[in-house]
């Protein structure tokens, strides 16, 4: 289960070298907005020779966006490499481009990131559009300026509308978009909480030190733990819907929960 993605960027091989090594879940290496446009060409054919062997860890890149001059070139050089995990593409505003991405992609798993409110308003459509597609995130630095919102509650509606669209269509909940302050790990960690209480799973970073304070507020607290096992405990004792001697009702929506916060758990402790 991937709570921690981290960003690097694809232009600085030794960047991406050091991100596989960082502990995070997942690496996702940069071929749009952290490259810049003189050194496209290069971030994509030093990605490509990265990703023509397996890694540590998934990989999965951001290509530039269909529309833009490198996107296509992006999909042709990243088909059916041996340790490519997924591709995310970036500023999806509507379903055609991910059936262009899939039959351009060779098979890979794809992740579309919506950047605008057309983007958001058509989320669910974007999200049921393709087999091929397996995620749905937000990109909210574009967003906020197609919005002109400053606060960070004023993404709160766009936030819980892609995490429905998500579940409605069947896919993983999304992971929350980056927290831009690398030295601010305390409102990093109070912007995470907020962030799973609306439902998302896990975050991406942009700095390694940003990996333990998400994985710590995505993962289950140790009484969250405690009452799943209690309530799994009494179904396996008493099958159906109960009530625990709390008072806590235990219905099949109870359990479901219980048994993802086990899983969750499970995924801290050591092999």
């Amino acid at each position: 289960m991937i709570l921690t993605w981290l960003y690097a960027p694809g232009d600085r091989p030794e960047v991406v070298a050091k991100a596989l090594a960082s502990g995070a879940d997942a690496v996702i290496v940069d071929l749009e907005d952290a490259v810049s446009f003189s050194r496209k060409e290069y971030a994509r054919a030093a990605t490509a020779e990265r990703l023509s062997e397996h890694t540590p860890v998934p990989v999965h890149v951001r290509v530039n966006a269909l529309d833009s001059p490198w996107g296509g070139a992006d999909l042709n050089a990243l088909a059916g490499l041996h340790g490519l995990a997924g591709l995310r593409l970036s500023k999806v505003s509507a379903p055609e481009q991910i059936a262009v991405a899939a039959d351009r992609s060779g098979g890979a798993r794809l992740h579309a990131l919506l950047e605008s409110a057309l983007a958001v308003e058509r989320a669910y459509k974007i999200a049921r559009s393709h087999p091929a597609l397996h995620g749905l995130s937000l990109g909210e630095g574009d967003l906020r300026a197609d919005l002109g919102i400053s606060s960070e509650e004023g993404l709160d509606w766009c936030r819980s509308r892609v995490i429905v669209a998500a579940r409605a269509a069947g896919l993983a909940p999304p992971a929350q978009s980056v927290f831009p302050d690398i030295r601010d790990l305390e409102a990093l960690a109070v912007s995470c909480a907020r962030g799973r209480s609306l439902g998302f799973l896990g975050r991406a970073a942009i700095h390694p030190r940003q990996l333990p304070v998400i994985e710590r507020a995505y993962l289950p607290a140790p009484q969250e733990v405690t009452a799943a096992e209690e309530i799994l405990t009494a179904v396996r004792a008493a099958p159906g819907a109960l009530a625990l001697p709390d008072g806590r009702f235990v219905d099949p929506a109870v359990v479901a929960e219980a048994h993802r916060t086990l899983a969750l758990s499970h995924r801290a402790q050591p092999a």
